[in-house]
Formats: C-alpha cells, sequence, structure tokens
C-alpha cells in the first residue's frame, strides 16, 4: 500500500487531497494545527491515518515530529506541503508580515528538507509544494505573502534541479493555484474563485502524473502567462 503524508490536511486543498488519495488506498499521515479537526478526518478516512498536531513555524519541534512520523510510517511515497498563512497588509504591519514569513518561508523550508533527506535516503519519493500565482509578481496590499510563495517556488525548482544532478526517480512539484474558495482568498472584486472539490482534483491528478508544475485551475494559465509579460508601468496600475 502507497503511503502520502499531507501537511496541512485540517481544512482547504490539504482536507481534499487527504479524501482523494484515501479514496485510492494510500495510508495518510494528516498534519495540522488543529486537533479537533484532525481527528475529524482521520474518523471520516477508511484507511489508516496518522494524525499529528503541530505548527510548522515552530521549527524546533516540526522537524523532529516530521522526522518521527516518516520513521514510523516507513517508506513515504508522497509528501505535500499545503500548510501555508496570508494576510491582506497595507499597513505592513510587522506582526502579519513575521507571521507569513515565519510559516511560509521558515516552516516550509523545514519541512522540505526533512522531507528531501528522506527521498534521497530511499532513492526515490515525490515532494509537492503548494506555492500560487501570486509568486509570479509582487502585492503592495500582501507583500510578504507574494515574496514567500515565489521563495517556495525557486526553492522547489532548485531542488528539482538537484535530483536531476543525482539521476534518482524523485519528482517535485509546484501547484500555483489561482484563487480558490479558502480562507487565503481575500480582498474586494475577487474572480475565476474556484471551489475547492474542483481545484483538488486537479491538483490530484497532477500529482498523480508528477507534473513539474501546474496552474490551478486550468484556466489560470492565461493569468499567469498574462503577469509574465506584463511591464511594471501597467502591472501596478491593477
Amino acid at each position: 500500500m502507497k503511503k502520502i503524508i499531507i501537511i496541512g490536511a485540517t481544512s482547504g486543498i490539504g482536507r481534499e487531497l487527504a479524501l482523494l488519495f484515501a479514496s485510492k488506498d494510500y495510508e495518510i499521515g494528516l498534519i495540522g494545527r488543529r486537533s479537533s479537526l484532525l481527528q475529524e478526518l482521520s474518523t471520516i478516512i477508511k484507511t489508516k491515518t496518522y494524525p499529528l498536531n503541530l505548527d510548522i513555524s515552530d521549527t524546533d519541534n516540526s522537524i523532529p515530529a516530521l522526522e518521527k512520523l516518516i520513521n514510523t510510517m516507513g517508506h513515504v511515497d508522497v509528501i505535500i506541503i499545503s500548510a501555508g498563512i496570508g494576510n491582506l497588509n497595507e499597513l505592513l504591519e510587522w506582526t502579519y508580515e513575521h507571521e507569513t514569513i515565519e510559516t511560509n518561508v521558515k516552516g516550509f523550508t523545514a519541512m522540505a528538507q526533512v522531507s528531501m533527506k528522506q527521498f534521497l535516503k530511499q532513492g526515490n519519493g515525490h515532494l509537492v509544494g503548494i506555492s500560487s500565482i501570486a509568486s509570479i509578481r509582487g502585492s503592495d496590499i500582501a507583500p510578504a505573502y507574494n515574496a514567500s510563495k515565489a521563495y517556495i517556488s525557486n526553492y522547489l525548482e532548485g531542488l528539482r534541479i538537484k535530483v536531476s544532478k543525482a539521476k534518482l526517480p524523485i519528482y517535485i512539484t509546484d501547484i500555483q493555484p489561482g484563487l480558490i474558495d479558502t480562507r487565503m482568498a481575500k480582498g474586494d472584486g475577487l474572480f475565476w474563485v474556484e471551489p475547492v472539490p474542483k481545484a483538488a482534483k486537479q491538483i490530484f491528478h497532477a500529482i498523480r502524473k508528477k507534473k513539474r508544475k501546474v496552474y490551478v485551475t486550468k484556466r489560470w494559465i492565461l493569468i499567469a502567462f498574462l503577469l509574465k509579460i506584463l511591464p511594471e508601468f501597467f502591472y501596478k496600475k491593477l
């Protein structure tokens, strides 16, 4: 039976992915900050689960906790890092910037490092990171969020190059969602906000196909292209 760990499994995309992989008989390590939601999800899933309550930004605890979970589960086929936060921060409040960096940069890196060490040790595996379409350009209303997502995407590319040079069957997938109907979708005038089940199904299939980079949902490919080519003097007026 295949085994997967989903970091950030208590809600949104992470939770929906847990249900989808359970439907394919995966044993699942469920990691999240809210213990009650973890327990609830564990009772819904019929395959074997390994619930673990932790905050990835607390790296003194989260690193050894993930290492212990991996040792308990044994060989792990896929690790998905879906945990992340985002705040609109037009006033540049340090509390919001710091919180975003601690989770999306520090916490993500810690989880990715533990995951990669395991995959290098076992000689195979698949690491999936959830970045964002926001990784493509900066933002005046959420500067730390967009920058943190660019960091995630760039870090995943670096790991992809690393395993390519090592010539090992280790796969790295960068998922870049547009606006999904979760707590992360904030602000006025939002458009193309997609339901979580639809987005999760596309992510699920992309992971199973071991894609390198995926925009979710597919219509956001157009937005990604426009963001990449739009001159700065036009972009800053948006």
